[in-house]
């Protein structure tokens, strides 16, 4: 043998006496524990979310008492209870976000409940989706221009979640007075108006819960449904928060901007503020400087606290 064979055979003699050793304390400690009893392992114990007896989506009541219709509430429940992270920071920000969105709903004559939408789409997170679609409501860019948010290459309102909120009201309305029903209405923000048209006349029926569509709608108004279950009763989902949990709603004043800004950083500090305090408060703004073609009035938001201490 070797020296170096006689090194290498001596290491892995000391590992397997310390690994025998380790082993033995632990054997030891379990027996210490529970005397003359086998160690067994415990999984921690999980509470499945319970389904409610009634339910419904703006005042139209769920029919829960059709199985197919609990199973497939129940999958997206599951889902977005054990969704911890994501789910948890969906209800922060809401705490930030809902009072603004609500105020616009009820202004534009939506219900409440479309706010879960929103949370759906993107958990009130200024996010860009594969296909796209952007901001707290998804919206894809033509669709935006349609609905009359302004997307080019210095602005995207999209991003604009006072302007967003107002184009979604009015996507919705237009949608409801197609099919004279809410959950239709926001079926169709998933899947398009002309293609849930499509679907219901071809099958002759006109509730969504009866209509055989894509997987993605199909679960679409199930998710909403789930975040409004766990977000009314975050508790009874195995969540609980304390007001300091959540984000507050943020405190700003207001400018109008109607001609051309050569550059927002100067822009932001001659109000005092940094570039990046400039853009977290006014997401919409996609370029270092604006030409204003159209001659369009931007509000400005100017944050209060100009150091963005915590409020």
């Amino acid at each position: 043998m070797t020296k170096k064979s006689f090194y290498y055979s001596a290491g892995i003699l000391v590992l397997v006496l310390l690994a025998v050793v380790v082993v033995g304390m632990v054997f030891r400690q379990n027996a210490s524990a529970s005397p003359g009893k086998p160690t067994v392992f415990q999984p921690p114990l999980m509470t499945l979310p319970k389904l409610p007896e009634k339910l419904d989506f703006a005042g139209e009541p769920v029919p829960l008492n059709n199985f197919e219709v609990r199973e497939r509430l129940d999958r997206e429940l599951l889902i977005t209870t054990f969704r911890h992270a994501s789910t948890i920071l969906a209800y922060k920000r809401s705490a930030r976000w809902f009072p603004e969105i609500e105020a616009i709903l009820k202004r534009n004559n939506i219900p409440a409940d479309f706010k879960y939408l929103a949370v759906t789409e993107s958990e009130l997170s200024d996010v860009t989706s594969p296909a796209g679609a952007a901001g707290f409501w998804q919206f894809m860019e033509e669709t935006a221009k349609t609905y009359g948010l302004i997307v080019n290459d210095e602005i995207d309102e999209r991003f604009n979640a006072t302007k967003a909120t107002e184009a979604a009201c009015r996507y919705l309305q237009k949608s409801y007075d197609t099919f004279g029903n809410w959950t239709m209405a926001a079926a169709s923000y998933n899947v398009g108006v002309p293609n849930l048209s499509a679907f219901s006349e071809k099958q002759r029926q006109s509730s969504y819960y009866d209509i055989q569509m894509n997987q993605e709608t199909s679960r679409f108004v199930f998710r909403i449904l789930s975040f409004k279950l766990i977000f009314t009763n975050p508790a009874q989902y195995g969540i609980e928060f304390s007001p300091e949990d959540l984000y507050k709603p943020l405190k700003y004043y207001e400018i109008e901007v109607n001609g051309t800004v050569d550059n927002w950083v100067d822009f932001a500090g001659a109000e005092g503020i940094t570039y990046k305090a400039l853009r977290y408060f006014n997401p919409w703004i996609r370029n270092s400087s604006m030409r204003n073609r159209g001659k369009n009035t931007f509000i400005v938001k100017i944050p209060v606290n100009k150091n963005l201490e915590a409020y």
